[in-house]
């Protein structure tokens, strides 16, 4: 495998580069049946699009899925499912100046480690253009949940020095910030990134309501361990953190999750205990480094290892967190959708219920 491939039933693979002719996805394993059109996958792919505000790249891209395979009057079909965007708006000149130099804490230099060679307009297979297949992909899986009664949400909680100090999960704003008293204070930082040509980081928080106990499968594939991988593969992501473990002060007696016949008292698991979910909400917290493609000159190497300066020009947006809101949600959605599956295909008609009295 060359790391295309994501899933183990429920299989997502991707094709294509930032400044290609297209971006693509095959999905496979798809259960027959679950009614989808292409409005469902634009739905979620226009909430990452580039272009929709003054806080992100200006890259103007429709992102308007093509369905080529795989859903037939409205419904899968149980057969590969084959989707693709068409790019339309690059700008490939915009890099022409990276090609000999290597941009830092960026994919570059490794990227011509390992293969000898890159594309460098865009970063080709490392640019986060390449999550909107994912994202794509996760609109069929999010179908299917919603079908089982699991709903997953993801909110940007700080960004830069801003952090959120209320959790508001129904608010719109253009920063995706889950506290819009923010709002003003956000718009002041973005303007100074925006003037100086420079960027900072943001922390993102994924609940998941309604996803039943039983899924995950021990022991290398727990279901926590299946999530950070995925949330891990967004560009930039740098920190994964299941539950609400930070405080390393709070003592084993505060934080075990105790149970009474009606549920947990707590859930600082996070929803997920031996890797296997307990029915309570899955919670995932994750950070995004600064964007690494930045007006501001830096120091950096050339391809014969001589010393010299980059500034990166082009469109690039100065908090890739902002965006990174549906991508997240996509990719838990894939990883809920595979273990539904693995879980129906080991346990097959088991209840897997807990015995709490939920009636009291």
């Amino acid at each position: 495998m060359s790391g295309n491939t994501f899933g183990r039933i429920f299989t997502v693979s991707t094709f294509g580069e930032s400044h290609g002719s297209a971006l693509g996805c095959i999905i496979d394993g798809c259960p027959p049946g679950i009614a989808i059109d292409s409005n469902e996958i634009q739905a979620e792919l226009d909430k990452r699009k580039p272009g929709q505000s003054d806080v992100t790249t200006p890259r103007k891209e429709d992102d308007q899925v093509e369905i080529l395979s795989g859903i037939f009057e409205g419904k899968t079909t149980g057969t590969p499912i084959g989707l693709i965007i068409r790019n339309t708006n690059q700008q490939s000149q915009d890099y022409q100046h990276l090609k000999d130099v290597f941009r830092p804490n960026h994919a570059d230099i490794t990227y011509q480690a390992k293969y000898g060679l890159r594309d460098y307009r865009g970063g080709g297979r490392a640019s986060a253009r390449e999550t909107a297949m994912r994202v794509a992909a996760g609109a069929i899986a999010k179908k299917y949940l919603h079908s089982q009664g699991v709903h997953t949400q993801c909110i940007v909680t700080q960004i830069g020095p801003i952090a959120a100090d209320t959790m508001d999960w129904d608010t719109k704003n253009k920063f995706n910030f889950a506290d819009p008293s923010k709002v003003n204070e956000l718009d002041a930082l973005f303007e100074e990134l925006i003037k100086e040509g420079d960027s900072v980081g943001a922390k993102l928080q994924i609940v998941v309501k309604g996803c039943p106990a039983g899924l995950g499968e021990p022991v290398f594939d727990k279901l926590d361990a299946d999530l950070a991988k995925a949330i891990m593969s967004i560009n930039a992501v740098k920190a994964v953190a299941i539950g609400d473990l930070g405080d390393t002060s709070k003592r084993g007696s505060v934080i075990r999750d105790e149970m009474t016949k009606t549920g947990f008292k707590t859930n600082y698991s996070g929803g997920i205990l031996g890797g296997i979910s307990s029915s309570d909400d899955i919670v995932i917290g994750f950070t995004i480094k600064p964007t690494s493609s930045i007006r501001k000159a830096a120091d950096t190497i050339n391809t014969k290892g001589e010393d010299t300066e980059i500034s990166v020009t082009g469109r690039h947006d100065p908090c890739v967190g902002i965006r990174a809101v549906p991508i997240a949600e996509a990719m838990t959605n894939l990883v809920l959708m595979d273990h539904f599956l693995r879980n129906r295909a080991q346990c097959g008609d088991v209840e897997q219920v807990l015995p709490f009295n939920n009636n009291e």
